[in-house]
């Protein structure tokens, strides 16, 4: 059910042994994702329960069921800041349907990340999962 570019980074992730490099690999994501402009860094967008700052902006294209979910992000913290583009790659550009049926933590557990961040980027990862499926269950249910 995941995406192709989320695909490409599990392909990624397999090819890459060391968790060092995997670490490294999440980070150059976070950096190549685009900055997310200082007036969308607001209470509304800012995710609670995550260590750092973290903000998620819906961009959400349609209304209901087959609207396309598109989101981005932004974090003050760079391996958050790579996570947030690893989970943006298992959300943006499908249907809302599509979206609410996703395990997200199934599939980042996939990459094994679960097994290497600390219980509070855990949480913080959590955190924005949760913020995520309640933007898709809202738009799903139109």
């Amino acid at each position: 059910m995941a995406t192709d570019a989320f695909e490409d980074i599990a392909a990624d992730f397999e090819f890459l042994d060391d968790w060092e490099d995997r670490y490294r690999h999440v980070i150059e994501l976070g950096k190549a994702m685009p900055e997310l402009e200082d007036a969308f860094r607001v209470p509304a967008t800012k995710v609670d329960g995550c260590a750092s700052q973290v903000w998620i902006l819906p961009e959400v294209q349609g209304q209901g069921p087959d609207a396309v979910m598109q989101f981005r992000g932004e974090s003050d913290a760079m391996i958050v800041r790579g996570l947030i583009a690893v989970l943006l790659t298992l959300y943006n550009g499908i249907p809302a349907s599509e979206a609410v049926a996703i395990d997200a933590k199934a599939e980042l557990g996939r990459l094994g990340l679960n097994d290497h961040l600390s219980a509070q980027r855990s949480n913080g990862l959590t955190a924005m999962i949760e913020r995520i499926g309640q933007i898709s269950r809202k738009t799903a249910d139109g």
